[in-house]
């Protein structure tokens, strides 16, 4: 790779991270111990959550808060459309049903209204893409806070409680993030959740190269998850191999191997110390940008949400080629010409080969998930993003969108 080329993402590890490595590796101690415990009690503090088990990604958080709420075969969950893999294969993991449902054209969110609607169908036997004539009912919805902008929490909550769903949420976007609750008081994103899962994977907000965290309110959750997370061993090994310890330990369930080592967690503890720091330097460049590419015929900026702070993980540009000339594709391989990376956020779902083939469906199906997938182009956005480079960035995107006018 030239070394000009901008990166699409670059972590931002300090010196205080590599200390703390180095200072676990020479301590012996390298897989789930007191690192990992510290860890889980520092960002269950920052999240104002009773509870937070740490887990080697977001996928394997999602996947174990469905085993905790006890997800069964034949079960359905409500999913978006536009989302990564992550949050409906773990439907499938159960022989479960992802129903898919549409998002909002403002903020790429699941659309809560085309939610109730598909659950009302349901409930009424009418046909929904998805949906076998045959299955359990509806036992949950997993809405995802799309590129660190919160979706609609409070009225996700009241869909919930209205229809008896549980509500795990795909916090993989939003470390930190808040809005506002129904009182008018600010909470981190992931508070109204039964279950929130966060991933901290390497071009997130902060990271521990691959890691996750689920955080709740239920302890009997919270416990499940953990022996979950290791085999459905009854203790860790830390508690096996430390000097208080005992070697004898019995395996309660058939679990996995999701947990999350001290190493890991090294990086995590000093992340999460920067992370309303980055969280600033990212609404920084965010602001930036939004001043630097005003105005452009085509271009539509995304906007923070009244009552919401965003994160800012992703900084999501529409391109429309009936208006500039140009398609996102094009758009896409002529930054990466001028040495810039840029990404796609996201495929939908309902258009890739399996849920196409499993589920019957088709281009269509999800008009407004489709619109935006057709548009959207995602800058790099993120802590150390040189002023050069944001400068480059916007001058290549001008000069080719203008060039195609």
């Amino acid at each position: 790779m030239n070394k000009n080329f901008i990166n699409y993402h670059r972590p931002a590890i300090g010196r205080e991270e590599i200390k703390e490595v180095i200072s676990c590796l020479k301590s012996g101690w390298l897989t789930t111990g007191m690192r990992t415990k510290q860890f889980e009690a520092d960002f269950a503090k920052y999240a104002d959550a009773k509870f937070a088990v740490a887990l080697n990604s977001c996928t394997a958080a999602l996947h174990l808060a469905l085993e905790a709420i006890g997800l069964k075969e034949g079960d359905l969950v409500i999913v978006p459309t536009m989302t990564f893999a992550a949050t409906a294969e773990v439907v499938r993991y159960f022989n479960a049903i992802p129903v898919l449902v549409d998002v909002n054209e403002k903020d790429f969110c699941i659309n809560l209204d085309h939610a109730e609607e598909t659950i009302r169908k349901i409930k009424s036997g009418k046909k929904v893409a998805c949906v076998p004539a045959r299955h359990n009912g509806i036992k949950a919805i997993i809405p995802v806070h799309y590129g660190g902008q919160p979706y609609d929490v409070n009225k996700c909550r009241r869909l919930c409680k209205k229809h008896g769903l549980f509500l795990i949420e795909d916090c993989a976007h939003v470390c930190p993030a808040h809005y506002k609750d129904e009182k008018g008081k600010w909470q981190y994103a992931g508070k109204g959740a039964d279950i929130a899962c966060y991933s901290f994977y390497a071009n997130k907000t902060i990271t521990t190269g691959e890691g996750g965290m689920a955080t709740t309110e239920n302890e009997k959750w919270a416990d499940r998850m953990r022996i979950m997370s290791l085999h459905g061993i009854s203790k860790d090994a830390w508690k096996r191999f430390t000097k208080s310890g005992t070697w004898y330990y019995e395996i309660v369930a058939p679990g996995y191997k999701y947990n999350l080592t001290d190493i890991g967690s090294s990086l995590g503890i000093h992340q999460l110390k920067k992370a309303d720091k980055f969280m600033a330097e990212r609404k920084r460049l965010a602001e930036m940008y939004g001043k630097a590419l005003k105005g452009i015929p085509g271009i539509i900026l995304p906007k923070e949400k009244p009552d919401t702070k965003h994160s800012w993980h992703l900084y999501v540009i529409r391109i429309d080629s009936a208006i500039t000339g140009i398609h996102r594709n094009e758009a896409y391989n002529m930054m990466k010409e001028a040495g810039i990376g840029c990404s796609v956020h996201y495929i939908p779902l309902h258009m890739h080969p399996y849920y196409r083939e499993k589920y019957g469906l088709k281009n269509g199906d999800f008009p407004v998930a489709e619109k935006l997938f057709d548009q959207c182009l995602s800058l790099p956005i993120f802590p150390g993003l040189k002023k050069s480079e944001f400068d480059r960035i916007c001058t290549a995107l001008k000069k080719i969108l203008g060039a195609c006018r």
